[in-house]
């Protein structure tokens, strides 16, 4: 049937980002939400876990074993680090027709050897890592369409890797000299109770973490090493911000001998054409208010008061384009469906 819509399964349906996933994909006009999973919170009813479920019939949550995948089309994992590896390698095992887009870190980094060193362990299952398509879509369109299994890419990684990439490609900065200054909102540490996440532990300060260790530095250096076809290490140094959702990354960097209108002119000529990427005129700085809730990234550029210097700010909604929304941006492009389906939301402002 030409109109039969797609069934979507969504594996960690009651962490922000599987919630996050279940707001757009229930606009979506081309798929239905056939299964949603959970651990702790399994036999609940999505209402009971987020409260703005409660006009929408979804299938209730249960554990991933209760799942039949014959009639799947499509899986979304926003599980855990660590635990999908194996979760994923057993689904296609038994389901070979399913295809998957993976929210957590585990096949983002192709080499093996990376992926030990920043996550502690011996990946299970390398030959899926090896297949796996890095799903950032405006840099790796084609790769993706024609993949079974799509890596979403990190939050901080997304913000920072898009306005980036294409001046390392160009040659037009010096590879040595980018120092990646992020910021995120609460939502990025994840839903689980921790102490250090306490509104009061939080609010009205803001404080850098993972400082010199953060996992997203093997996605920064395997991306921006590929564009520049040498191996480059971006100081990047993450901050937590008292506020729900985004990321705002300011980037310096130093040009090969241009000027800062150099690299606007790269950026906009890159991304010119592109419904989610949007390069501001030269000089204008953009706001994480701009962007919160949609899939758009804004990029600006504005000049240092060094000559051949220049700051490039980046921001996105963390639980959109930088998780979910670009999560289903993949599964457009996997699926065959317009890239933007399900994701036309103008950013909520105020």
């Amino acid at each position: 049937m030409a109109d039969a819509k797609a069934k979507i399964a969504v594996l960690g349906a009651s962490g922000y980002t599987g919630a996050e996933l279940v707001r757009l994909l229930l606009r979506h006009p081309h798929v239905e939400i056939a299964a949603l999973t959970a651990d702790r919170k399994a036999g609940q009813t999505m209402a009971e876990v987020f409260p703005q479920f409660a006009p929408y019939e979804l299938p209730r949550l249960v554990s991933i074993s209760e799942v039949d995948f014959s009639g799947i089309d499509l899986v979304f994992c926003a599980l855990p680090h660590g635990t999908t590896q194996t979760v994923i390698k057993t689904l296609f095992e038994n389901n070979a027709h399913v295809k998957v887009v993976d929210l957590s870190a585990d096949f983002r980094l192709k080499d093996p050897g990376a992926y030990e060193q920043w996550y502690g362990h011996p990946h299970a299952a390398l030959e899926l890592q090896k297949e796996a398509a890095f799903g950032l879509v405006e840099i790796y369109r084609d790769e993706i369409r024609k993949a079974r299994l799509v890596a979403n890419p990190g939050c901080h990684t997304t913000t920072a890797i898009l306005p980036v990439v294409p001046l390392l490609e160009a040659g037009a900065i010096q590879p040595e000299s980018i120092v990646v200054d992020s910021k995120t909102g609460m939502s990025g540490a994840g839903r689980a109770a921790k102490e250090a996440m306490l509104f009061s532990e939080v609010s009205e300060g803001v404080h850098a973490y993972s400082v010199g260790s953060h996992r997203h530095m093997g996605e920064l250096d395997q991306e921006y090493s590929k564009a520049a076809g040498r191996p480059v290490t971006p100081v990047f140094v993450p901050h937590l911000l008292p506020m729900n959702r985004g990321i705002y990354a300011s980037i310096y960097v130093q040009t090969t001998g241009g000027k800062a209108e150099d690299l606007h002119a790269i950026l906009s000529s890159f991304y010119k054409g592109e419904t989610f990427v949007h390069v501001l005129p030269f000089g204008q700085v953009p706001q994480s208010r701009h962007v919160r809730g949609s899939n758009h990234v804004f990029i600006g550029v504005v000049a240092d008061r060094v000559p051949g210097r220049a700051v490039v700010i980046s921001t996105i909604d963390n639980l959109v384009k930088g998780a979910s929304g670009q999560a289903v941006q993949n599964m457009n492009l996997v699926m065959g469906f317009p890239e933007d389906a399900g994701l036309r939301q103008v950013a909520l402002m105020p």
